[in-house]
């Protein structure tokens, strides 16, 4: 049998390996509460996913009224961070067929990784908390490596192929911060149609589109 083209497989998180929406929903509206601003419904927080947090909320400030100043935004962030940190995985899952896709890659050998521009402790908590922590060799988070080099820099993606010790990698995602990250770092990135995609799936300019995690293994071996 021939053998699987991929060494490394790595992986944003929110709107790509899991459907986080309802959970980030909960914080951000949390956060806008206690700033007097009216809910932002979870479908929409879907579309202003990507980033990181800081950018999340401050695209709902804008739909409900309006930038703040630093200071109030500095105590909104940490607001929706306390609050997200204590209801991680009420509603947080794998998009359909991922656990079978994560077993197959798994019984082809291939090392797996979760690169995301969520902060690295969020990141590893709501893995753990749905049991999926212990199937990737690295997690690796916005702040991993200090400011200014989360995606789209390509900088997350190089240390994770260069701490799982190189070979040939690619990358799964669902915005233009995963696919300008892969080409920069140049890997092959699949964009998956089911996220939170910020331009249509067809426009983000990865190497291949999935609409389902059970496409995702022959698209790769495609590549």
């Amino acid at each position: 049998m021939q053998s699987f083209p991929f060494e490394i497989v790595g992986f944003d998180l929110d709107g790509t390996l899991l459907d986080t929406h309802g959970d980030l929903a909960e914080a951000v509206n949390h956060a806008l509460a206690s700033a007097g601003r009216n809910r932002v419904p979870p479908a929409d927080v879907r579309e202003i996913v990507g980033g990181g947090s800081g950018r999340m909320l401050g695209k709902a400030l804008e739909l409900t009224g309006g930038r703040v100043g630093d200071d109030e935004f500095a105590e909104l962030h940490q607001h929706l961070l306390d609050y997200y940190e204590g209801h991680i995985a009420v509603h947080s899952r794998l998009f359909p067929g991922g656990e079978a896709m994560l077993d197959g890659l798994a019984a082809r050998g291939v090392t797996l990784a979760v690169a995301t521009n969520k902060l690295e402790r969020y990141a590893r908590i709501l893995l753990e908390e749905l049991g999926l922590a212990s199937r990737f060799a690295l997690i690796l988070g916005g702040d991993s490596l200090g400011q200014g080099r989360a995606k789209p820099a390509p900088d997350l993606l190089h240390e994770m192929v260069a701490r799982l010790g190189g070979g040939r990698t690619a990358y799964v995602g669902d915005t233009t911060y995963d696919t300008l990250a892969a080409k920069a770092a140049e890997i092959p990135c699949v964009a998956v149609s089911f996220g939170f995609n910020d331009l249509p799936v067809d426009e983000l300019g990865a190497a291949a589109v999935i609409h389902h995690y059970d496409e995702l293994i022959p698209a790769l071996e495609r590549l």
